[in-house]
């Protein structure tokens, strides 16, 4: 099992932006030394949800700070760039580190974004599907040019070629994708590339998008040992106390002011309504649904979702506090009390 934090860099009520910022840095430094697998960085625009806009430049500062650790983007959000710079940045990160980089790119929301980088609400409706692939030749082929709706150049020079990593195997950075819906696990499934499934999604849910996936992905041609390694992983939330009940106390004080400033912040680009999520009973679910309790209920709970999906790859938020100082804390009991139970 590969467990992992998930970073958001998240703006708590009365925190400044460089604090939340700090917080993530250090989230994978400790991580580093405690033994985690792997840090996931989100990127958000414009929004205190999380401060940090640029997934993959906090990927190459913390790629630098660190030896072990594999750092991924949960996610890069495609409709907000160029495949082509994405995927220049990402053989960058991918020869410079080893190996280290996974690049997970998702469509994000209807929001302001688009608007403000200039990729219009197509780039999110229907762009999505023509600029992976895109980005998936770029990472794979020696040369590309385009010819498609969105995307017309002629045929350039792929520098670095992820390929020609010194160390590496002959192929580029993994590719995984956001999914939250059959219609994005379908579009992964059959291009083979594993999924990221949100933290709001139960272990049921969950296994049917793996189902789903697994069956696309046969229907698509690709073979049953692909299905079977393909590598989803599993985002939540994980926070460790000696007693359940002070874990839950923790992400209650803390988690529903973060989502009401946070996800209250979100414009739409058309103006389009939205529903936002009662805050306090978003963070009930994830109490319930994840590893928040004692060291020896979080390792029963990600061992019982393994079992009921098949993922054995984790992105957990141990954020939740909003407190630096509990927040290292956190992460070291992950990986020093919660993973050699899961051996």
């Amino acid at each position: 099992m590969r467990v992992g934090a998930f970073v958001l860099a998240a703006q708590f009520p009365g925190q400044g932006q460089g604090e939340a910022l700090h917080r993530a840095v250090r989230t994978a430094e400790v991580g580093e030394e405690s033994g985690l697998d792997s840090v996931w960085l989100a990127e958000h625009h414009f929004v205190p949800y999380g401060v940090c806009p640029s997934a993959v430049t906090l990927a190459a500062l913390l790629l630098g700070r660190t030896r072990r650790l594999r750092v991924g983007t949960a996610v890069s959000v495609l409709p907000s760039t160029h495949p082509v710079a994405l995927g220049e940045q990402a053989a960058l990160l991918h020869v410079t580190s080893g190996g280290r980089f996974t690049l997970g790119v998702g469509r994000g929301g209807p929001w302001v974004d688009l608007e403000v980088f200039g990729g219009g609400l197509e780039a999110y409706e229907t762009g999505f599907p023509e600029d992976l692939d895109l980005l998936r030749r770029w990472l794979t082929e020696p040369r590309v040019g385009a010819g498609g709706a969105r995307h017309r150049f002629r045929e350039v020079a792929v520098v670095p070629c992820p390929a020609q990593a010194l160390d590496g195997d002959g192929s580029g950075p993994e590719v995984i994708v956001a999914c939250t819906s059959p219609t994005s696990v379908r579009l992964a499934a059959e291009r083979g590339l594993p999924m990221l499934l949100g933290m709001h999604s139960g272990d049921e849910e969950k296994a049917e998008m793996v189902a789903l996936w697994g069956r696309t992905a046969l229907e698509a041609g690709h073979s049953p040992e692909t299905v079977r390694a393909a590598g989803h992983v599993s985002a939540g939330v994980c926070q460790l106390a000696d007693h359940t009940a002070d874990a839950r106390e923790a992400l209650l004080k803390a988690m529903p002011g973060w989502f009401r400033q946070g996800l209250d912040a979100h414009v739409t680009v058309d103006g389009r309504q939205r529903a936002m999520r009662d805050p306090v009973a978003y963070t009930e679910l994830l109490c319930d649904l994840h590893p928040v309790g004692s060291p020896t209920l979080a390792a029963d709970r990600l061992a019982a979702t393994a079992e009921r999906t098949g993922i054995t790859r984790f992105a957990l938020l141990t954020e939740g506090s909003g407190d630096l100082a509990a927040t290292e804390e956190n992460v070291r009991r992950l990986g020093t009390e919660v993973l050699p139970l899961l051996v």
